[in-house]
């Protein structure tokens, strides 16, 4: 047991998916995973336990935004050895090509500030996804009816951004989409020597005004949790 994570030595998996809600994870133990048990319920971040295809798998919630997400990235790391960790949630469109319910698979995490950035001092650090699960990942979305993008995104430490100038630089330098979570994780896992990567559904758009309503977000995020899983286990 850890100070944030009840689980016990053995109960959490070697491939942990990491969504920011807790009953997302709860939802997706339940629809992707086998003989799902629930193995942590601290503060109410819940996190589950089962097989995919035979692969042990953990899901555990990470909470919002990178200083909630550092202490469960951390925690599964050194604490449980887990060692491929990936991101699934959902992020805000920035591109006019990027639709609703559009999968963004994150090749790279843009940010202003992250619990980590203090280590760096005057280094800009460029956080970035695994290349084998990045690759493994667009492998797995092709072919599929959903539209996929691979490329940079934006991990805003903010969630009511009170900078438009800011948004329009990065839809002018290409990013993709907006969430609050993988630059840091993209960073531990760097420190670590372990595997990261993100894979998002496009749930409103910064552009447009679209957005999913809240009981259309889970029915559209299953392609999402199924790249995630197949990335995970392609050798």
């Amino acid at each position: 047991m850890t100070v944030h994570i009840g689980a016990k030595p053995g109960d959490i998996a070697p491939t942990v998916l990491m969504p920011g809600d807790p009953y997302r994870a709860k939802w997706a133990a339940e629809t992707f995973l086998t003989d799902a048990k629930l193995v942590n319920e601290v503060r109410g971040m819940l996190g589950y336990t089962g097989t995919w295809n035979g692969h042990p798998v953990t899901i555990q919630g990470s909470g919002m935004g990178m200083p909630s997400l550092s202490i469960y990235a951390n925690e599964l790391m050194t604490d449980y050895d887990a060692q491929t960790l990936i991101r699934i949630g959902s992020c805000g469109g920035m591109q006019p090509h990027v639709g609703i319910r559009d999968v963004i698979i994150a090749m790279t995490a843009t940010t202003i500030t992250s619990p980590s950035s203090g280590i760096f001092r005057e280094i800009n650090f460029a956080p970035c996804a695994d290349y084998g699960l990045l690759s493994a990942a667009v492998n797995a979305a092709a072919g599929r009816a959903t539209k996929t993008h691979v490329g940079g995104i934006y991990s805003s430490d903010v969630f009511y951004a009170e900078r438009p100038d800011l948004d329009e630089e990065m839809v002018r330098h290409g990013i993709l989409g907006v969430e609050m979570e993988a630059a840091e994780l993209y960073t531990l896992a760097a420190r670590h020597g372990r595997r990261a990567l993100a894979v998002l559904t496009v749930s409103d758009h910064l552009q447009t005004g679209e957005a999913l309503p809240s009981e259309d977000r889970e029915r559209s995020f299953g392609d999402m949790v199924e790249i995630a899983l197949e990335a995970a286990f392609t050798e």
